[in-house]
């Protein structure tokens, strides 16, 4: 009997620009000193677009093929981030403040990872609340409501250009930025200057 095999995973997501990015790993830095949380410094900034999945790594082809088909047709567009809110009782995170591009885009992968990719309906079917998290898994219910009140009235002011997607993949420990797919009109990062 042959053995099975290893499948990768992977995690499809809008990801800032490298100031942005680090702005956030600096609260999420600020969350591991001060409350214990360091789970969230596993990935960097991002919203997730698919949650984790799994795939042999002979089937990236058809992935990569899948999702830079979709980029390309998409527009660049922006998205505000404004303040803080959570999920109680071990959730905390950057509020996205205008949902309907990431919604549309979103539903627009969801039915390429169908159709393209043959994903479930169970594999798609997570509840879409676009945020970027500071804080998971290992913030403690305690630590939660010591941190809610105060980030609850924190003010958090930044605005992000989307023009790509990205595909994590995990490399056993961490969170990697796998590929870059450019939007319509925008070139791919290794023709940037």
């Amino acid at each position: 009997m042959e053995p099975k095999p290893a499948k990768s995973l992977y995690l499809i997501a809008l990801v800032p620009d490298l100031a942005l990015r680090e702005r956030i790993r600096l609260l999420k830095e600020e969350m591991k000193q001060r409350f214990g949380s360091s789970h969230a410094l596993k990935s960097p900034a991002h919203i997730t677009l698919q949650m984790p999945f799994r795939r042999e790594e002979s089937l990236e082809p058809a992935l990569v093929q899948a999702l830079n088909a979709l980029a390309c047709q998409q527009r660049v567009f922006q998205v505000p981030l404004l303040g803080f809110d959570c999920f109680p009782p071990r959730v905390l995170f950057v509020r996205v403040g205008n949902w309907e591009a990431i919604t549309k885009l979103h539903n627009r992968l969801q039915k390429v990872l169908e159709k393209d990719l043959g994903f479930s309906r169970q594999d798609n079917g997570f509840r879409f609340h676009p945020h970027m998290t500071i804080a998971t898994r290992d913030l403690s219910e305690e630590s939660f409501l010591r941190a809610w009140p105060e980030y609850a009235k924190r003010p958090f002011d930044a605005v992000f250009a989307v023009n790509s997607l990205f595909l994590l993949k995990h490399n056993g420990k961490n969170w990697q930025l796998f590929l870059e797919f450019p939007f319509q009109g925008v070139q791919a990062p290794w023709q940037r200057e």
